[in-house]
């Protein structure tokens, strides 16, 4: 007995540990992984506060104070404030159509909703000008009726729509799969509604998927590029979001400026960032999970009244 608890002790610290490898070889993983980190991500996003702060503070908040900067400010958020909302609506429900019910085509809508990741932001874009554009199927139609798709805000708001589409569904498609239908079907024989059933039993149980899938489309809504580039005519002042303006100033040589502006979208980025992880700080403290919820019908009925 006394020779096993050595072993027991040493298989616990092992456990501890997370591996049975020895030190040095962690040490080398470790060293290896920090590295690469420093090079390829962090000594960048240093790089670009370098730069643009090369000439002084002064310099860099002029670039802010530029008409065409504010206008490429304002029309990113812009942007992601309609964008966000309408795949906020869109992920819930075909999230909950594809984990909730069985249907004939549900394979399909599933990989519908891969769609976006699969193809070229530019290639989106190009989509929509294929519809919109002037030559497009509804571009008489729309000219005719004085409607602006195609180097206007709706392109723009259509385009980042499209690529940032998944990330809400994608987020909740296995967490409610995870989850089943059993509170939702135990709600339904209590007397609640449709709308009770998602507002007191389903919501709760994906409140932070929820808010991780808004905050990753967020991010990508506002740093969108490639697609909006195609159906936004790079109209300055006008249709150009920040992505867009920080490579119009890089290609007229304003270096600074444009490394200002860039700033600001990593400024925007390592916001996320923080907002993800106190969200995942927040699901860790939750003192019931999801998952461990009970099903009984007095919970679910202290719930819905």
């Amino acid at each position: 007995m006394s020779g096993a608890i050595p072993s027991t002790q040493a298989a616990s610290r092992q456990v501890r540990a997370g591996t049975t490898e020895p030190a040095w070889v962690r040490g080398v993983l470790l060293t290896l992984a920090l590295g690469f980190m420093g090079l390829f991500l962090v000594l960048p996003l240093a790089a670009v506060f370098a730069e643009a702060l090369r000439k002084g503070v002064d310099v860099y908040l002029e670039a802010f104070k530029e008409p065409d900067a504010w206008a490429a400010i304002q029309l990113t958020l812009i942007t992601a404030a309609i964008a966000v909302p309408l795949n906020l609506v869109f992920g819930v429900a075909a999230a909950w159509a594809i984990a909730k019910f069985d249907f004939r085509g549900k394979a399909f809508l599933t990989t519908l909703v891969d769609l976006p990741f699969s193809v070229s932001p530019v290639v989106a874009g190009l989509i929509y000008v294929l519809i919109f554009g002037a030559q497009g199927w509804l571009g008489p139609w729309l000219a005719t009726h004085d409607i602006k798709v195609i180097f206007a805000v709706p392109g723009i708001v259509l385009a980042t729509v499209f690529v940032t589409f998944p990330f809400i569904a994608r987020e909740l498609i296995p967490l409610m799969q995870a989850q089943g239908t059993e509170e939702e079907q135990a709600a339904m024989v209590l007397g609640a509604t449709g709308w009770q059933t998602f507002w007191h039993v389903t919501l709760p149980n994906i409140k932070w998927g929820l808010m991780y899938g808004v905050i990753l489309c967020n991010a990508r809504a506002m740093g969108e590029f490639g697609a909006v580039s195609v159906v936004s005519g790079h109209i300055r002042g006008f249709t150009n979001t920040m992505p867009l303006h920080v490579e119009i100033l890089y290609n007229e040589y304003q270096s600074v400026a444009a490394f200002a502006v860039a700033s600001l979208l990593t400024i925007l980025a390592l916001l996320t960032l923080v907002i993800k992880s106190t969200i995942e700080w927040l699901e860790a403290q939750d003192p019931q999970p999801a998952a461990e919820r009970p099903t009984e019908p007095a919970y679910l009925h202290g719930l819905l009244t």
